[in-house]
């Protein structure tokens, strides 16, 4: 099997992005009938759906996980919906901030994950790690990629996803502002390791989800 890792470069004036820490880290992962690669992507909407859209396209993957980093968050989020606006709060790192746009003119409204969202959570936090389910994926380059990725492989049979990672250490003790949860690389790597593992091992379901609970509030 081939599976497809995507991380992000830094961005909004940071030197390093967990996504991508995590995702050159997997390069190569030792894993039964699996082979991993890792790509980064721009954070730059004018470049990144096409970057990865070519990498889709060259390595034809059985599995495609997106990284991406939200700060603010303490727990590996694991996405359930990507939607179809780009809506920036901040530049991209070409300097560009499109308010109100289609990721896709024309694309559906939503596209969900593909992947088992709440056997990995469970699969997770039964290994010790803190996980959930996230709702949003935002309306950044994030949510734009995890949109593009799902409208390229839409009726195909690859099971692809989003999942935002926490701040890493170095990063919280100099953000500005309030304080920042955060969570060590070699944890966040050890999780994507055990996610990568239980859709590998036969626990997966072979289609849908397991029903239990990953709703929220608010």
């Amino acid at each position: 099997m081939r599976i497809l890792i995507t991380g992000f470069e830094p961005f909004g004036g940071q030197s390093i992005n967990p996504s991508w820490e995590v995702a050159r880290a997997l390069e190569g992962l030792p894993l039964p009938q699996a082979q991993v690669r890792s790509i980064q992507l721009p954070c730059v909407f004018a470049q990144a759906a096409a970057a990865l859209t070519r990498a889709v396209d060259e390595l034809q993957p059985d599995i495609v996980l997106a990284l991406g980093q939200a700060e603010g968050r303490s727990d590996i989020s694991v996405e359930r919906v990507a939607i179809n606006v780009m809506d920036a709060r901040i530049a991209d790192n070409a300097g560009a901030q499109p308010i109100d746009q289609p990721v896709v003119s024309g694309g559906p409204a939503a596209y969900f994950s593909t992947l088992p969202i709440k056997h990995l959570v469970s699969r997770l936090r039964a290994a010790g790690f803190p996980a959930s389910v996230s709702q949003t994926a935002g309306t950044f380059v994030c949510n734009q990629v995890f949109y593009a990725l799902q409208h390229a492989l839409a009726g195909r049979a690859v099971r692809s996803g989003f999942v935002h990672l926490p701040l890493l250490p170095e990063q919280a003790a100099h953000w500005p502002g309030p304080p920042m949860p955060s969570m060590p690389l070699g944890t966040q790597v050890a999780a994507l390791t055990c996610a990568l593992g239980s859709l590998l091992d036969g626990s997966a379901p072979r289609a849908g989800d397991v029903q239990v609970t990953g709703g929220a509030l608010n």
